[in-house]
């Protein structure tokens, strides 16, 4: 199977993530301080595929196609194609026709993260040549997703967030189509959610008599739409990293566990216990700084503890006098407090915000 192309979804418009993706794509919202789309980009380019399209948005397509450029830095080469509408993931194939051209292709949604890559099931795709290779993975509620009835490997149909489930196998955001993906979602009508579905199209495949195959995925994935699903990716892209540190540490400051510290970025009297990444710039001062945190560029933290969280680029939390835990603040935020009792902090903060606890 030669000339296998990768699409990567990168518009929609992360409601579930507002108000941070008000000012910024969902897709570039850093887990371990590495866009969510990087990821996306890198595991296809481990599984040998490098000509890559990535469907976006007119609203937030300039960001992207300023963050990711034209693919070289991935070892990859980079077309973008502007979806005008979100009309569904169908739609997005189509869209993206012309770049695909009559090509193999894996199809991967912008904002998931998958464990172990991609390699074993475009190696799978490539072996076996399936009109279509889907992959699976239990979830508590099934409801909420497309989800697999299965006869042993083979799929027997496919529905989109059931009432009534068929199984806890739930579509992950990975999908590996031939060329007649493109006619079954020609022939589709628009759903009640006015969206063209991708299961829908499956489904059309399997009625046809088509192969249509699937896998279990075997470690842990992610969907990063919502602060919870974002906090714990970033908890497991951490649970990965080596300690290296590039920064300035003084004698007053420990670091425990395994650390990242960026070049530029200076602890003074402060504790660091990883697994956590300090980025390039940051500045952490008479601060604790706990496990599965991720602290963005030029980030500073003065007389403050956090812990389990992501704080983006150029941000400020200074004098809490409280902990903050799982929260996630955007660009640009200042976070102090004035004079009062100290309670525990939970927050979803959008880029230029500024907040001071009384």
């Amino acid at each position: 199977m030669e000339g296998l192309k990768g699409l990567i979804l990168s518009g929609g418009a992360g409601t579930r993530l507002r108000p941070i993706t008000h000012t910024s794509a969902k897709q570039l919202v850093p887990v371990a301080n590495k866009p969510v789309l990087f990821y996306g980009i890198e595991a296809l380019v481990d599984a040998g595929v490098t000509e890559i399209g990535i469907i976006i948005a007119p609203e937030t397509g300039e960001e992207i196609r300023e963050a990711a450029g034209d693919g070289s830095a991935f070892g990859a080469e980079i077309t973008y194609i502007v979806q005008d509408k979100p009309a569904g993931l169908a739609h997005a194939v189509l869209t993206a026709e012309e770049f695909i051209d009559g090509s193999p292709f894996v199809m991967y949604l912008g904002d998931n993260l998958l464990a172990d890559g991609l390699r074993g099931l475009v190696s799978t795709f490539r072996s076996e040549e399936p009109d279509a290779l889907i992959l699976l993975t239990p979830v508590d509620d099934p409801q909420s997703y497309g989800v697999a009835e299965l006869d042993g490997e083979r799929i027997v149909r496919l529905v989109e967030k059931p009432k009534d489930p068929p199984s806890n196998l739930a579509l992950v955001g990975v999908y590996l189509f031939a060329p007649p993906i493109f006619d079954a979602a020609r022939a589709l009508e628009p759903s009640w959610r006015g969206e063209l579905e991708i299961t829908e199209a499956i489904q059309s495949l399997i009625e046809e008599g088509k192969a249509v195959r699937s896998e279990v995925v075997s470690g842990w994935w992610k969907d990063t739409g919502q602060l919870a699903d974002m906090l714990e990716a970033n908890r497991l892209v951490l649970e990965e990293i080596e300690t290296r540190i590039e920064g300035e540490v003084d004698e007053s400051s420990r670091v425990e566990g395994r650390v990242v510290i960026e070049k530029g970025a200076v602890l003074k009297g402060s504790v660091v216990r990883g697994p956590a990444v300090i980025g390039a710039g940051a500045h952490i001062e008479d601060a604790y700084v706990g496990p599965y945190t991720s602290i963005g560029e030029g980030v500073c933290v003065r007389r403050s503890e956090v812990e389990h969280s992501i704080i983006l680029t150029g941000s400020l939390v200074e004098d809490l006098g409280t902990r903050m835990e799982a929260s996630l603040l955007g660009r640009e935020v200042k976070l102090t407090r004035s004079d009062g009792m100290p309670k525990t902090l939970r927050m979803l903060v959008g880029d230029k915000s500024e907040i001071k606890i009384i």
